[in-house]
C-alpha cells in the first residue's frame, strides 16, 4: 500500500490541479485485502505523513460519481484476464491514469489490456467486444513512464488546447472557434454535447482533420473535394433514402448521405461539402444512422 500511495501522491505532484482519486468506496473504507482495512495500514510506522497527504486530494466515490452528469455508461463493462475490473474501466472512459496494488505481477506495467464489451443498439441486439490500453501505475516507476503525457496535458489546458478537451459540452463551446470551415446543423448540438466521454477524443480528431482538409483544399487540382483524411464512404442508397434526408442550413431538404467513422465500428460523421462556400455541412455525429 505504501508504494501505490506514493505513487498517487506522485501523480498529483505533477498533474494539474484538481487531480481526483476515484476509488469504489471511500478511501478511509477501503479494504486493501479480505480482512485487511486500509486502517490497518494507516496505523504502521512511517505511514503518517502519507496518509495524511492522500487525504489532502479531492476523492470521489463510487467510480460512477466521476462520470459526466447523466450518463451512467451502462451499456460498458471491463473486464482482465475474464475478471470485472470496474475501477480500470472507469480510469478508460475518463482518460485517467488507473491504479492498482502491486499484488501480484500482472500489475506491474505502466499499461494494460483490457477487454471492453459494449451493448449494441441494433435490432439484432447482442454486444462488441474490444482490446483497450489504459495508462497504469502501481509504482512511482510507472507514474515516471507516464510523466511526459500528464506534462502534455497540463500544458495543453493552460493553453486552451484541442487536446484538452475532455467533454462534449466543451468541444460544442469551441466549435465555432477550432473548426471555422465546418457548419453543424441545429440538432447536432445536442449530438455533440451528449458524446460519450471516450468518443470525444476521436470526434475532436476527425473534425480537425475535416477542417484542415478544406483549408489545404486547391479546386484546381482537386475538382472532386478535398482528402479529408480518412476514409469517406457513401450510404447505400436504400438507406440513404430511409435515414439521410436532412433539412439543411437554408431550411431546404438534402440527402447527407456521405459519411466517415470516427470509430472502427458505429461512430459516424455525416456530411456534405459546399464548394461554393468552402465549408461543410455536417448533419449527423454519432451512432450510424438506423440502429
Amino acid at each position: 500500500m505504501t508504494e501505490l500511495v506514493r505513487a498517487i501522491v506522485a501523480v498529483a505532484g505533477v498533474d494539474r490541479p484538481g487531480t481526483v482519486l476515484v476509488a469504489r468506496e471511500p478511501v478511509k473504507a477501503l479494504q486493501l485485502a479480505k480482512g485487511h482495512p486500509i486502517a490497518k495500514w494507516i496505523g504502521t510506522p512511517g505511514t503518517k505523513e502519507l496518509w495524511q497527504r492522500l487525504l489532502v486530494m479531492q476523492t470521489k466515490y463510487p467510480h460512477e460519481d466521476a462520470f459526466p452528469e447523466g450518463e451512467t455508461f451502462s451499456d460498458v463493462a471491463y473486464s482482465h484476464d475474464g475478471v470485472p475490473v470496474t475501477g480500470l474501466g472507469a480510469a478508460h472512459l475518463m482518460g485517467g491514469v488507473g491504479v492498482s496494488l502491486p499484488l501480484d505481477a500482472r500489475w506491474d506495467a505502466d499499461r494494460i489490456t483490457l477487454e471492453r464489451e459494449e451493448l449494441l443498439d441494433g435490432e439484432d441486439g447482442g454486444s462488441a467486444l474490444t482490446e483497450v490500453e489504459i495508462r497504469h501505475a502501481a509504482t512511482r516507476e510507472h507514474v515516471a513512464s507516464h510523466l511526459p503525457w500528464i506534462r502534455e496535458e497540463q500544458e495543453a489546458a493552460l493553453r486552451g488546447d484541442l487536446s484538452a478537451i475532455r467533454t462534449g459540452a466543451e468541444l460544442w463551446e469551441r466549435c465555432v472557434e477550432l473548426f471555422p470551415h465546418l457548419l453543424f446543423l441545429p440538432h447536432v448540438e445536442a449530438q455533440v454535447r451528449g458524446l460519450k466521454q471516450y468518443w470525444v477524443h476521436p470526434v475532436r480528431k476527425r473534425l480537425a482533420e475535416m477542417d484542415g482538409a478544406v483549408l489545404d483544399w486547391d479546386a484546381a487540382t482537386e475538382p472532386d473535394g478535398p482528402e479529408w483524411g480518412s476514409i469517406v464512404t457513401p450510404e447505400h442508397p436504400g438507406r440513404k433514402r430511409e435515414y439521410c434526408l436532412f433539412t439543411d442550413l437554408d431550411g431546404e431538404p438534402r440527402y447527407f448521405g456521405t459519411h466517415l467513422r470516427f470509430t472502427p465500428d458505429e461512430g459516424r460523421v455525416h456530411f456534405r461539402f459546399v464548394k461554393e462556400t468552402r465549408r461543410v455541412h455536417i448533419a449527423h455525429i454519432g451512432r450510424k444512422l438506423g440502429i
